[in-house]
């Protein structure tokens, strides 16, 4: 159950695990969220919207891009927090599979992020790294050892 709806609580495990007091950036992208789907609401309807929202929610579904949620912080390997992917999706997912490098370097273009993996050849190549998405999901479901705590909790 909680595979399929993953999408959900991955937006809102910070609400209850750090809260934090909205700044005004936040209030003003939750009133441009609203101007923008109440300019969409009168053009695509509510059926358009429920598309939306359900788009939404099997972005986290079982298929091979929403491995992704899973490989960037679940412990496959102990001693490493977080993981990249190295496969043929990132040229549709923008290459959200450079994820150490992502936070190695939060600034870069994700367009660049594979020549900055090139140019530090010596910090990356050694890491735990996967090459399939589908691969993480499998151990992930079926592995006794990884479960939903498998996460480095910081304080």
């Amino acid at each position: 159950m909680w595979f399929f709806n993953q999408i959900v609580f991955y937006a809102v495990r910070p609400v209850f695990g750090k809260p934090i007091k909205p700044d005004k950036w936040q209030v003003y992208n939750i009133i441009f969220q609203v101007a923008a789907m109440a300019v969409f609401l009168p053009f695509a309807g509510w059926e358009g919207t429920l598309y939306l929202l359900l788009s939404l929610v099997f972005a986290g579904g079982l298929h091979p891009t929403s491995g992704h949620f899973i490989s960037e912080h679940y412990v496959f390997q102990e001693g490493q927090e977080t993981y990249s992917y190295y496969g043929p999706l990132n040229a549709i997912t923008f290459n959200v599979g450079y994820h150490n490098e992502h936070h190695d370097f939060p600034t870069i273009p994700g367009s660049r992020l594979p020549a900055l993996k090139k140019m530090a050849p010596e910090y990356y190549n050694n890491l735990h790294s996967y090459t399939s998405w589908t691969g993480v999901i499998k151990d992930f479901l079926f592995r006794k050892d990884i479960t939903l705590y498998s996460r480095t909790k910081r304080k």
